[in-house]
């Protein structure tokens, strides 16, 4: 039973997080039922959200990259 552990930065979907939560997650189904030729009941996906103060790239938070695009 494959287990994806979806992290993302929570203001990227605060937004909608109901509805972008449920349509990456259809997608990610969707594609590993297809590529492992499995039924769609055994993917299991969860979100964890973090938030852009707490998420690091090349060593700059990600809420200054953001402010910086």
């Amino acid at each position: 039973m494959p287990f994806v552990n979806i992290r993302i930065v929570k203001q990227v979907i605060e937004h909608d997080p109901e509805g972008i939560k449920a349509q990456v997650q259809a997608s990610v189904t969707d594609a590993l039922s297809h590529a492992a030729q499995i039924p769609q009941e055994n993917v299991w996906v969860t979100f964890e959200e973090i938030d852009e103060t707490d998420w690091f790239a090349g060593g700059q938070r990600v809420k200054e990259i953001r402010a910086n695009s």
